[in-house]
């Protein structure tokens, strides 16, 4: 079950740089089968394609969420993540979507940033240099991992940014009013178990 904001976040900031590059990106969604999916807080999407009858991606977004333990062993995910990377420009993951990246051999010897509750995982897999907790990001071109839900917006600006302009990057930004400013910034950040 993927987590929503992990790919709705970047899949709004495409589609709006659709909008304003007419026919820079056509932004759709794929899962295995196709049809309808359940995600992490029980938003039923129904997916445009299948791994079988799925365009060639220039772009891809692996969401995290708890599904993505399932994923890193599905074999069908694994072999088409290798498959549809390998002709893409650009892979890139979310949250705990850089674990399924790890375990199709995505990440071997690149830095890579995760879920702050899973960071330390990504060192158990081979020759992969988990980033600092300060880096939001992490641009190993071509492929970027981020850590969590805004992280994930951050680094698809960064992506349109690289590929089209910063000003366009920034009209994007506009465009949704995505100007973070959450409450609560002077208040220490608890401990929380994972």
């Amino acid at each position: 079950m993927a987590e929503e904001l992990d790919w709705i976040g970047p899949l709004e900031v495409f589609g709006v740089t659709s909008q304003i590059v007419k026919d820079s990106c056509k932004v759709y969604t794929v899962s295995e089968t196709g049809g309808q999916v359940t995600c992490a807080n029980r938003v039923r999407v129904v997916v445009d394609y299948g791994f079988a009858d799925c365009p060639k991606p220039d772009i891809i977004v692996i969401p995290g969420g708890y599904g993505t333990r399932k994923e890193m062993e599905n074999p069908a995910m694994l072999e088409w993540l290798r498959t549809a990377s390998a002709s893409a420009e650009l892979t890139t993951s979310v949250c705990t979507g850089a674990l399924v990246l790890a375990s199709a051999g995505l990440l071997e010897g690149k830095r890579a940033t995760t879920w702050f509750g899973v960071r330390a995982d990504l060192a158990n897999f081979k020759d992969v240099t988990p980033a600092g907790p300060e880096e939001r990001w992490v641009d190993e071109w071509p492929v970027i991992t981020a850590q969590g839900v805004s992280a994930g917006i951050d680094m698809a600006l960064h992506v349109v940014g690289r590929l089209w302009s910063p000003e366009t990057a920034r009209r994007v930004q506009q465009v949704i009013e995505y100007f973070p400013a959450p409450p609560y910034q002077d208040v220490p950040i608890p401990e929380v178990a994972v």
